[in-house]
């Protein structure tokens, strides 16, 4: 065990976006085989660490009234804790800019950007790998964001394969839906046969199989994408309800969210090779 730090960190739990979405087949654990493409962006909820000397874990802030117990943050410092036999415990304030079930991974992100900073912070020093088998058991999302390197993911999201991708600016819409991954991945209609990419990814025009039925069961999702197609092909992210479209510069993104109608909510932001969460914690223990 090294030093532990307590002054207060702050780090971004970035959004994410599957730029494609590939459902292979169904397991016979119930989970999915999938082929996706994940990218960060410089833009997510924001998580304030402050570790103490007792073992007590809190969490405050933007908490949506879910109990401390059911909370992903406090699960995840709580599952590092137990793994590593940590003796410390932890503040953690959270301001909330992501939607809940909008499919660009709020609460995965926020759960493995606990992992990372407390991994740091109680100095447990676990390797992304091992703390990636942590992230798991919280969710197929996360060993994702503690990889923090934009990839393509296999399995169930846990073979990651890093990738480049020039920068890009996207403007992301949230349609007022709230959309339940479980429920998309276990409806009877959702497509579940695609084959796996055989040529290049980079070549191919490559969509999300959750879409048709997503659209289906939230027309307003349907409308967002028809809405966003007037100014540049149109994608919905995971399970939804978050739509998006890629621009190569700000000023064209800000444009489209100008016009954005008063009923629904988005943002702007750049992508991000190397999670915004993996920068900023890199910086923070290098001035040490």
């Amino acid at each position: 065990m090294t030093h532990v730090s307590t002054a207060p960190l702050t780090l971004i739990a970035p959004a994410k976006l599957n730029l494609f979405l590939h459902i292979n087949g169904r397991r016979e654990d119930g989970y999915h085989e999938l082929e996706t493409l994940f990218t960060f962006l410089e833009y997510g909820d924001e998580l304030t660490f402050t570790v103490t000397n007792d073992s007590e874990i809190k969490v405050t802030g933007d908490t949506n009234g879910i109990e401390l117990e059911d909370n992903l943050i406090y699960k995840a410092a709580r599952l590092l804790q137990q793994y590593g036999d940590c003796k410390h415990g932890v503040r953690i304030e959270l301001l909330k800019r992501l939607p809940m079930g909008g499919g660009v991974g709020g609460g995965s992100s926020d759960a493995a950007t606990t992992l990372l900073a407390l991994n740091k912070l109680w100095g447990c020093d676990l390797a992304l790998t091992e703390l990636a088998k942590l992230g798991v058991k919280l969710g197929a999302d996360v060993p994702v964001f503690i990889n923090g390197h934009t990839a393509i993911a296999q399995g169930i999201g846990e073979q990651l394969e890093n990738v480049e991708l020039p920068p890009s600016w996207f403007c992301v819409i949230h349609p007022g839906e709230h959309v339940s991954t479980a429920k998309i991945f276990t409806h009877p209609d959702l497509k579940r046969d695609t084959p796996k990419l055989k040529a290049d990814w980079q070549t191919e025009n490559l969509g999300n199989d959750c879409e048709a039925l997503v659209k289906k069961l939230c027309p307003e999702v349907e409308k967002a994408l028809q809405w966003l197609l007037k100014y540049a092909p149109s994608k919905m992210t995971g399970t939804g309800a978050c739509c998006f479209a890629e621009f190569s510069t700000e000023a064209q993104a800000q444009q489209v969210l100008a016009q954005l109608p008063e009923k629904w909510t988005g943002f702007v932001a750049s992508s991000a090779t190397l999670s915004p969460a993996h920068t900023a914690l890199n910086a923070h223990f290098e001035m040490k």
